[in-house]
């Protein structure tokens, strides 16, 4: 690939003492042609199996999505009016993972122009999540976009029965019209699509990975019903695709720049990829912690992303951290100020500076570039998610059993219960004693060694309460703990962290929190309802963690979700006083 001069793009790194590691393995990537190679998809730069080698060749197509994707800028505005002319007054995308994270960054960033309907992502099980939202829609006047690459994915499928049904209930045999699909071609979903008389089914590029498509029609439909000016969009992310050409050397090229650094401070110990990004920026994080977390955490290595941890003191953190600034140019965000403090403190921060919230376009591209160069540099495949599976296999496995044996709690107090498994049980009684439940609590988090990471996953419905609850709980245990930490739903972090938790390094210590749903909420066609999908897909998960020796127990918070929260949060406090 040919391509102009750069465009100047503001970015800087203060590295301290690894400035020469950066230096020596941009170097390195010169002489091996990194460049070069990286686009022309020579597989060999991740790893030498013929097969994996195959397998990575076609998931390379975002390397030049932009370009095709400028060319149907006009068919996606038309349809844009479609939707808007049509009077439909809100849209919700029913989708997992790489199908909603993108969206996701659209609707909180920018959120619908004028005329055009909102946006809501639905990706839970959470059957309370999923009534609060169809209370609040007109189901007749909703349209539903139903987004996944593989065409089979469960809980998406599961979403689209039930809000399928809701809508033939209302609109009859012309049900079809408020549906959109968006799949890969020769999909069970592209079938459905065609069966039920979906008003549209975007067919995207199938070698694209599902979180390497924010570019493609998965970010880019959502886009467009929106309102979002697209063509902006593209532009900018293609200006980085030109900046990043062939022709750019490893020093000069934004995306592999950036990958050196994660590649060479991760093997220097700071794997803690910590995103600092301002307000008006924010929620690109998630979709860039599955995009870090999901391609490098396997093989026992990778980058641990750290997203929507509030910036703190020096004091709070440990030699683990490389932080990201993240924040439109003019626009004054606070955090300059910890920033310098983290800086003279000896910490790596790099700055990555926009010039609106349309050049996360060129961010999207920038990341993906440097997930490639970072992967390589760590030795990892960054294009597959060999750990995914499991948590999907042992769902399936526990929803096909009649009834479940529950194992008992190890302690219970004041309505929350502690669960793990029998090994950890052992070694919690001997380091607790007769103490009450937060000396259990205690014990596991002791269990943390210098550079780990503490996890929250939380099967509870994403409302703004929990968030603040959590948060409080998040930042009382890394201050606390000087350890960073990761907050996600259950099932939504599946898709995203999970594949970390199970395949990247054994540096996590996890805290799983369920609760019991107020009702069930059927799915047509189905045995099973949400509430028993979302609790065998808790279940899965801890079950492919403990397999894998993972530091994890369980927390069951009960009914009252709220009260509990509370009860965490002092839990959580007297366990990090002792």
């Amino acid at each position: 690939m040919k391509g102009p001069p750069p465009a100047e793009l503001p970015h800087s790194a203060a590295l301290g003492e690894h400035r020469q590691r950066l230096e020596e393995r941009l170097r390195s990537l010169e002489e091996q042609g990194f460049t070069r190679r990286l686009w022309a998809k020579d597989a060999t730069l991740w790893k030498s199996g013929a097969d994996e080698q195959r397998a990575i060749k076609n998931r390379l197509g975002w390397l030049t999505v932009t370009e095709s994707m400028l060319e149907q800028c006009d068919r996606l505005h038309a349809f844009a009016a479609e939707v808007k002319e049509a009077g439909f007054q809100r849209a919700v995308l029913l989708g997992m993972g790489g199908s909603s994270l993108a969206p996701e960054v659209f609707q909180r960033t920018f959120g619908p122009a004028a005329g055009h309907p909102d946006l809501a992502v639905l990706d839970t099980t959470d059957p309370a999540a999923i009534l609060a939202l169809e209370r609040r829609l007109d189901i007749a006047r909703t349209l539903f976009i139903v987004s996944s690459k593989s065409g089979t994915t469960t809980e998406t499928l599961a979403l689209y029965r039930y809000f399928f049904d809701k809508v033939r209930a209302a609109k009859g045999p012309r049900a079809g019209e408020n549906l959109v699909a968006i799949t890969d071609p020769g999909t069970p979903l592209e079938h459905l699509a065609c069966e039920n008389g979906f008003r549209r089914c975007f067919l995207n590029p199938a070698d694209i990975g599902g979180r390497y498509s924010a570019l493609s029609y998965f970010g880019l439909v959502p886009a467009a019903i929106l309102g979002m000016d697209i063509d902006r969009l593209l532009d900018g992310a293609e200006a980085l695709v030109q900046a990043s050409a062939s022709c750019i050397p490893p020093q000069d090229n934004p995306g592999i720049w950036l990958g050196a650094i994660l590649g060479e401070l991760a093997k220097a110990g700071r794997d803690k990829v910590t995103l600092v990004s301002s307000p008006a920026v924010a929620a690109f994080g998630a979709w860039l912690e599955q995009l870090l977390a999901e391609s490098t955490g396997k093989e026992g290595g990778g980058l641990i992303p750290v997203d929507g941890e509030p910036l703190g003191e020096p004091a709070a953190y440990s030699d683990d951290r490389l932080f990201v600034h993240l924040h439109p140019d003019k626009q004054a965000d606070g955090l300059d100020d910890r920033l310098r403090a983290l800086e003279a403190a000896g910490h790596p921060i790099v700055r990555l500076r926009l010039t609106n919230a349309y050049d996360l376009g060129q961010e999207f591209f920038r990341w993906e570039v440097a997930t490639a160069a970072a992967g390589a540099i760590l030795g990892i495949n960054p294009f597959d998610e060999p750990n995914v599976r499991e948590s999907k296999e042992n769902t399936d496995r526990v929803l096909k059993q009649q009834a479940q044996t529950q194992r008992a709690p190890l302690f219970q107090e004041d309505g929350l219960a502690l669960y793990c498994d029998e090994e950890t049980a052992t070694a919690l009684r001997k380091a607790a004693g007769d103490g009450p439940l937060a000396a259990y609590l205690a014990a596991h988090l002791r269990r943390a060694r210098p550079g780990d990471y503490l996890a929250l996953m939380a099967y509870l419905p994403p409302w703004p309460e929990h968030d603040e609850a959590l948060q409080a709980i998040r930042l009382r245990l890394r201050d606390a703990l000087r350890l960073a930490t990761t907050l996600g739903y259950g099932p939504r972090f599946l898709h995203s962290t999970g594949q970390l938790h199970k395949g990247g390094p054994d540096k996590g210590v996890f805290v799983q929190l369920t609760v019991d749903d107020p009702e069930e909420l059927p799915i047509p066609g189905e045995a099973y309802g949400f509430s028993t999908l979302k609790q065998a897909q808790a279940l899965g998960d801890l079950i492919s963690l403990q397999s894998k020796g993972r530091r994890v127990v369980r927390i069951h918070l009960g009914r009252d979700v709220g009260a509990s929260l509370r009860r965490l949060k002092t839990l959580t406090e007297e366990a990090t006083s002792r």
